[in-house]
């Protein structure tokens, strides 16, 4: 199963004490491990060694963990399927010859395989979410800027999180206390208040019961949703696999069991979310990989006297389809005439997403949606039908556009194939989040 898993198998050793002492962690391709190969699943960077360490593997090492390879990944982090990836698909362990999601799949199969205890992935648009979902395990979307993303392979800049994976809730919440936490490198970094379980400022201030200040996310783990107020967007239900949506009221019905309460919530705006995530990501995508042209990053053309000629010979070797097509859309949507008319009203249905996420947050704890609205595809399934693919980003794209965490875990199955449950909380309400998801995990 580890062939498929992981890109490169090289092992990465830790300190000889420290939290994460004894446990083994799978990293995906696109965060930097110093003089260990790092190909973001291209033939672009297929054989490209970073001389330096990403700050959360850094965080990895120092917290005693084993790294046990870089994990297979979409190309570029550009799928939802890891069957993009230049080195191949993917399989499914939670469900053979089905996908594991993407684009963090290798990441999500690590830990379901028991190849690894635990492991890192990126999330841009749910590509944590989705691979832990399709493979029936836990996976933590932070908020932005919650965790550092020096030495992670740029595609979309403003979207994207590093993120763990784990068997349980308590398991990925005990890596995200390794790596959360500001860094002088990444500017949009930011420590997490840690007074309140996040719900500072606002009207249910009286019914909280307030955290130690130096809780760590693990401690948070302890299942208790007695009073709970769930909110569930009629919208992220629309258009969902039967299957899926039965899965995810028998779960929302075993939190009301524990204490929990629901009610149903409107999110208007997320009829445009991903239309509008899809121009921006795209954009952000044109602009970032610009520097692997065979010259700076990336495998070379052979320069034949015309400079064009090579950098487009070099792209147009080193690239995969998907990634084409992003760079196309994006360099399209930046263009002069073009950048009002698109870029510029995504990033007004952007700020439409942040302020219906934060209006209905303000009347309930969390908000709950089936993370994917369908079950695993096939292997080879979806592949020619990337449309397709892009709605089935549906329900995990807009935490994204409003710079929320989120987390999916293990809700049940659905004619033998697993499907996730989506929690969304506010800013800096990873504990809230970590506290509910652990009831079902």
């Amino acid at each position: 199963m580890s062939d498929d898993i992981f890109i490169t198998a090289e092992r990465i050793e830790g300190a000889d004490d420290g939290p994460l002492a004894g446990r083994t962690v799978a990293v995906k391709d696109n965060i930097s491990t110093a003089g260990v190969r790092t190909t973001c699943g291209s033939k672009m960077l297929e054989d490209y060694v970073p001389p330096y360490d990403a700050t959360v593997v850094e965080r990895l090492k120092e917290a005693g963990a084993t790294i046990v390879g870089k994990a297979n990944m979409d190309e570029f982090g550009m799928g939802t399927t890891t069957e993009t990836s230049h080195f191949g698909a993917t399989d499914n362990p939670a469900a053979p010859g089905h996908v594991p999601g993407g684009s963090s799949g290798g990441s999500a199969a690590a830990v379901a395989a028991g190849e690894a205890d635990l492991a890192l992935g990126s999330d841009t648009g749910g590509s944590v979410r989705c691979p832990a979902a399709f493979c029936g395990v836990v996976g933590i979307k932070p908020t932005y800027g919650l965790v550092s993303r020096y030495g992670l392979v740029a595609y979309g800049n403003s979207l994207e999180q590093i993120g763990p994976f784990g068997e349980t809730v308590a398991d990925a919440a005990e890596l995200l206390d390794v790596i959360a936490g500001s860094d002088d490198r990444d500017a949009t970094t930011r420590q997490a208040p840690r007074a309140s379980d996040g719900r500072t400022g606002d009207a249910r201030e009286t019914r909280e019961t307030p955290l130690e200040a130096e809780e760590n996310y693990a401690d948070a783990a302890t299942g208790d949703v007695d009073g709970l107020s769930i909110g569930v967007p009629t919208e992220l239900l629309e258009g969902a696999d039967e299957g899926v949506v039965e899965t995810f009221w028998d779960a929302i019905a075993d939190l009301e069991d524990r204490g929990a309460e629901y009610h149903q919530v409107s999110l208007p705006s997320v009829e445009h979310a991903v239309e509008a995530y899809y121009v921006i990501a795209m954009s952000e995508a044109s602009s970032n990989l610009a520097r692997f042209d065979g010259v700076r990053y990336g495998q070379s053309g052979g320069y034949d006297g015309n400079w064009n000629e090579t950098f487009a010979k070099a792209r147009e070797e080193g690239f995969g389809d998907e990634v084409k097509r992003r760079i196309l859309l994006g360099t399209y949507a930046l263009s002069a005439g073009y950048h009002d008319k698109y870029y510029k009203k995504a990033q007004d249905a952007r700020a439409w997403v942040k302020q219906d996420f934060d209006e209905a947050l303000a009347e309930a704890d969390v908000l709950a949606s089936p993370t994917m609205p369908v079950p695993p595809f096939e292997l080879g399934e979806s592949l020619d039908d990337p449309l397709q693919l892009y709605l089935a980003d549906a329900n995990t794209v807009p935490v994204n556009l409003a710079d929320l965490p989120a987390i999916s875990v293990p809700a049940g199955e659905t004619d033998g194939l697993p499907v996730g449950l989506q929690l969304i909380g506010p800013a800096f309400g990873e504990r809230r989040l970590i506290r509910a998801a652990s009831a079902l995990a």
